[in-house]
């Protein structure tokens, strides 16, 4: 589990493509001071995706990314120099900043427009027909694995705001109008969808 706040900001070092055999890898550069330290099966978000540590060296770790993540997520776009948001895994006892989230990405979106209000950033996004009904005004939602508040939805489309800080330490500094985002819905919405689809 995580929450939503990034602590650091990785680089794409390396990426294998898949293969009819293999999955997709991916070595990332993190600039954490024990990034030699974590181990074997860590789960770390990348994006908002939770993938496994299967290596690491002095300041990188390597991950694999199945078919199924490929088809949901943007990862199958990242090349060397691709900038990561990266969380580790929340620990007991941990403060929850953000919100729940699991890492499962549920899909893309589109980054559609940025306005300036003030110091902040407004963003319009375009999430997938699918996703839209989970999406409500003051509910959270996982934007490249970031913990944001809603702001205001039309249809498909949804609206967040970005403080400045969050701008200096996430993608968010570099994200661009039609830029592909990896969503993850808040799981209460998608529990209670499914419920009441039962009633």
């Amino acid at each position: 589990m995580f929450t939503g706040i990034i602590t650091a900001l990785g680089t794409v070092r390396e990426v294998t493509p898949p293969t009819k055999g293999q999955d997709m890898r991916l070595v990332i550069a993190a600039p954490w001071p024990d990034t030699a330290a974590i181990p074997l099966g860590a789960s770390i978000a990348c994006s908002g995706c939770c993938l496994t540590v299967i290596e690491v060296g002095s300041d990188w770790f390597a991950v694999q990314a199945s078919a199924e993540t490929l088809a949901r997520s943007t990862l199958g776009r990242w090349m060397p120099g691709t900038r990561v948001n990266l969380e580790r895994a929340l620990k007991l006892g941990d403060e929850l900043g953000g919100h729940l989230v699991s890492g499962h990405v549920d899909g893309t979106g589109e980054a559609l427009a940025a306005e300036r209000d003030r110091q902040s950033t407004r963003w319009r996004f375009r999430a997938p027909e699918a996703l839209a009904r989970f999406i409500a005004e003051k509910g959270s939602i996982a934007v490249d694995g970031v913990s944001l508040t809603v702001n205001a939805v039309a249809g498909a489309e949804f609206g967040v705001t970005i403080i400045p800080h969050t701008e200096a330490v996430t993608t968010f500094g570099m994200l661009q109008p039609g830029d592909a985002v990896n969503l993850e819905i808040d799981m209460l919405a998608r529990y209670v969808a499914r419920l009441a689809e039962f009633r």
